[in-house]
């Protein structure tokens, strides 16, 4: 391995999800056990342009293994998508020291990195850490999981109320681009009917399968919708369809909202930032760069950083026909 790399930095970018503690955690740790140091960049790439830094040890990421959120922050950064941000953030990281940098975040984080890297040549290595599972090149995208068994919980609970009301709930999980997180959730919480935006059903279908769902003996029903669906406008306005073509149903909506992003990551979440953490610095430290480190078939693989921006992580559609079966 190169280790001729002597300071490194992190930060987090975009929305915040479970599991990005646990990735700074591992990143610093991995960077000790190399001897190399490791820079902690406040609020992203706005932080890079305001030069917040500050120096971490092993010691400065106890105990954050089990937080979400993310202790290094995020915000956003007009000025970074700008020439003249980018030179000054670029500027302060060589009067720093830093000499290669890893990205925790999703696709806007690595097109900021990409970018960046383009210009200047500057070693970048992703960390993707996304509660909607929509990069592509790994299976697995950090607080998915977590995200998932929080939407689970959640409608486990809404189903308690809908059973003994007699009731049909909307319930809206977050996804504006991509169905994964309503898809999995709906099939693990046992939803009579998912929507996602990958697969437009139509108002027509949804009423069938809520008729269907009546005629078959059920006396309460879960919808689970992905905020950004193509069968109605809003989630709103599909419950209010339903009820004037279904006027039998009573019909409740429920908006998950910020508190998918939220709570302690799961095991499984915990164990992939950690891998993912030990990967990416050594893929720094060997002089790689421009990749993110991914999770397929239970291993850890590398994607082009312009390739994750690019190509489309697809729904499963067995997952779909599954959903189909079991929710007569």
């Amino acid at each position: 391995m190169n280790t001729k790399l002597k300071k490194i930095a992190v930060m987090t970018s975009g929305g915040d999800s479970p599991g990005m503690n646990a990735a700074i955690r591992a990143v610093v740790r991995t960077s000790a056990y190399y001897d190399v140091t490791c820079i902690g960049i406040y609020q992203g790439y706005q932080g890079m342009i305001e030069a917040n830094f500050v120096e971490l040890n092993a010691r400065s990421v106890h105990n954050i293994i089990n937080k979400g959120g993310t202790m290094l922050q995020s915000a956003r950064s007009v000025e970074f998508r700008t020439p003249e941000g980018r030179a000054k953030a670029h500027a302060n990281l060589l009067a720093e020291g830093i000499e290669g940098l890893i990205v925790i975040g999703g696709d806007g984080t690595f097109t900021g990195g990409m970018i960046f890297n383009q210009e200047f040549d500057f070693p970048i290595i992703g960390i993707p850490c996304t509660i909607d599972n929509d990069i592509f090149g790994t299976q697995y995208t950090l607080g998915y999981d977590t995200a998932l068994n929080t939407v689970v919980e959640a409608i486990d609970k809404i189903r308690d109320t809908a059973s003994s009301h007699n009731r049909l709930f909307f319930v809206e999980v977050m996804g504006r681009d991509a169905g994964f997180i309503a898809l999995n959730a709906g099939i693990g919480a046992g939803a009579e009917e998912i929507l996602i935006p990958e697969e437009n059903i139509g108002l027509d279908k949804m009423l069938e399968s809520l008729i269907k769902s009546k005629e078959a003996g059920k006396t309460s029903s879960i919808v689970v919708v992905a905020e950004g669906e193509k069968t109605g406008k809003n989630t709103f306005e599909l419950a209010e369809y339903v009820e004037e073509n279904l006027p039998e149903y009573d019909v409740r909506v429920s908006v998950l909202g910020h508190m998918q992003r939220g709570g302690a990551p799961s095991c499984f979440d915990r164990v992939l930032a950690s891998r993912y953490g030990v990967s990416a610095v050594e893929l720094l430290l060997s002089g790689a760069s421009n990749l993110m480190v991914g999770f397929v078939n239970n291993q850890i693989q590398y994607t082009a950083l312009d390739k994750a921006v690019k190509e489309h992580h697809n729904i499963d559609q067995e997952l779909m026909r599954v959903s189909d079966i079991i929710s007569i």
